[in-house]
């Protein structure tokens, strides 16, 4: 399956941006879909991921309030709404599918599936 990622831009800390990743073909109920990002310098983090159904969601403690990843069935795209965002929250942001298991979901070695990533650039 391919991944588009796109939204990414430059916003002020307390602002809101809206990420999506469209699939070429569908993920509902067939894998497990996420968000990682890179800031510069540093590995890949785990940030949201999504159930094959929809009815589970992981958040990484950092963004846990802030951050609710979705799913569009009709369009086969994972959305990532990034609220009240923080300078920190600056990094390419990937998307990943994969037929993971539940207790590897913030793994990036678990996901079979890359999108190109979108910048996110918050601004203090």
């Amino acid at each position: 399956v391919q991944l588009q990622a796109f939204g990414g831009g430059l916003m002020q800390a307390g602002g809101y941006l809206r990420l999506s990743c469209a699939a070429s073909e569908r993920t509902y109920n067939k894998y497990v879909m996420a968000w990682f990002r890179q800031a510069p310098g540093k590995e890949r983090d785990f940030v949201a991921a999504l159930s094959r159904n929809g009815g589970s969601t992981w958040y990484a403690d950092s963004v846990k309030g802030r951050f609710t990843i979705s799913r569009d069935n009709a369009k086969n795209t994972v959305i990532l709404q990034m609220n009240s965002l923080k300078p920190e929250d600056t990094a390419v942001y990937y998307c990943a599918a994969g037929p993971t298991i539940v207790s590897r979901v913030s793994y990036s070695s678990a996901y079979y599936y890359w999108g190109q990533g979108t910048l996110v650039t918050v601004s203090s």
